[in-house]
């Protein structure tokens, strides 16, 4: 961290001058110039003072938070093969995310295995030919370009009934996969 430009960037905010911000802290406009140039460093005392002058406090100062990922690449999904059904967990660890997207493949005639009744949303997209969403015992058709949506409060499992394979997007809420 760079202490000198952190404290430019939080004085300039506040529309303080280098003189304005030595006033309220008495100190000199040429200290606080050789702070924020990073060519002297401030004592806490000294610090403490700075900050309560710019309405902040060392917590804040110093708190960095990590940043987001947001772009995940082919080569992170986790694969898992089995039974005539590829699965791609597109977004690594999403289990500790809100949903939960996986990219589904389904050889014909395959089915996913049944998943029992919870809590959440299920949500997909047909990239490619045809299945069936079976919930509680009845199948709706769904085909390439069309989606799905449903509560998971009932039984529900999604076969291929194409002849050819079928891809999709399946998002669980709260992840479950």
């Amino acid at each position: 961290m760079e202490l000198g430009a952190k404290l430019k960037e939080i004085r300039q905010q506040k529309n303080l001058t280098q003189e304005e911000l030595a006033d309220r802290c008495e100190l000199t406009k040429g200290y606080i110039s050789q702070l924020e140039n990073d060519l002297t460093s401030p004592s806490i005392a000294t610090l403490v003072d700075l900050l309560n002058a710019l309405g902040s406090n060392l917590s804040d100062f110093f708190h960095e938070e990590a940043e987001e990922k947001i772009v995940f690449s082919e080569a992170e999904y986790i694969e898992k093969q089995s039974d005539g059904m590829l699965w791609n967990w597109v977004i690594p660890n999403a289990q500790k995310n809100m949903m939960e997207p996986v990219l589904v493949e389904l050889d014909a005639g395959a089915s996913t295995p049944a998943d029992f009744p919870h809590e959440g949303e299920e949500f997909g997209f047909v990239l490619e030919g045809k299945i069936a969403v079976v919930r509680a015992g009845k199948p709706y058709p769904v085909k390439k370009g069309e989606s799905f949506y449903f509560t998971a409060n009932k039984e529900h499992r999604i076969l291929n009934r194409g002849k050819g394979k079928a891809k999709f997007i399946w998002i669980s809420t709260p992840p479950n996969f």
